[in-house]
């Protein structure tokens, strides 16, 4: 694989209703979902209708977004804020406790975990900013068709927050969606994809102690170790049966 380039982030400065949020290290693509996800995952919009518009300023680095709605900032800034773990470092106002106050996922969709593989090939090759610098994570979501969206990032959980920024912008149901990732799969990135309401999410990598207690807590169907003719079953909602002969899928409850 002849790869031309290296991975690029930048410092993004995210300002709302002319608040400062924080400083992220982002990849300079799809910054407008980006904007919709974070918003929503962190509790600050419900629906794409609460954003008037999405700027993005060059030369500063700041991507201001106007809401069509109050914001109260000073009640924000009082939270305190948990720094997420790995690449493109982030920043969340939710705590464990404020996740578990989520409610609880319901899908009665099922997957055999031979279609949850092969598309997780699919994404591996879709993915074009990884292809092209060897350095990105993606998320992808799949709809019932099978059909595929992506967004890569510098960093794992900005990678799920444009995913979801777009499907909040299609106004997509999460109860047809599954999620997919390239990163580990922490309590930050499962309670971002709780927030949404996806029941399946699957990984390329694992699943921390703390992201399949939650999921299990809100009935969240975690897949990890998606690679080739392997995966491992985090949990046991019933919504991905192993259709493959051991070893090549584990259950790991």
């Amino acid at each position: 694989m002849n790869r031309k380039g290296c991975p690029d982030e930048y410092p993004i400065n995210l300002s709302v209703n002319g608040y400062e949020i924080a400083v992220f290290q982002l990849t300079k693509s799809d910054l407008e979902d980006w904007a919709y996800g974070y918003l929503f995952s962190e509790g600050m919009i419900e629906t794409a209708d609460d954003i008037d518009r999405v700027e993005f300023q060059e030369g500063t680095g700041t991507l201001q977004v106007t809401l069509n709605k109050s914001f109260d900032g000073e009640k924000m800034f009082s939270k305190k804020k948990h720094y997420t773990a790995g690449c493109g470092r982030g920043v969340t106002f939710f705590s464990m406790t404020d996740v578990k106050q989520f409610e609880k996922v319901h899908s009665g969709k099922v997957y055999p975990l031979s279609y949850l593989l092969k598309k997780r090939a699919e994404f591996a090759q879709a993915s074009e900013l990884y292809l092209e610098t060897g350095g990105m994570h993606g998320a992808c979501i799949i709809d019932e068709e099978g059909n595929m969206a992506i967004r890569e990032d510098i960093g794992r959980h900005n990678a799920v927050d444009k995913i979801i920024g777009h499907a909040i912008r299609k106004r997509l149901k999460p109860e047809e969606l599954v999620l997919l990732t390239t990163g580990r799969i922490s309590y930050e990135m499962l309670s971002k994809a709780a927030k949404f309401g996806f029941a399946v999410i699957g990984s390329r990598t694992a699943a921390t102690k703390q992201a399949i207690q939650l999921a299990k807590y809100l009935n969240i169907e975690v897949v990890g170790y998606l690679r080739g003719k392997m995966a491992a079953i985090y949990t046991s909602e019933g919504r991905v049966y192993r259709d493959l002969r051991e070893p090549a899928a584990a259950e790991v409850n």
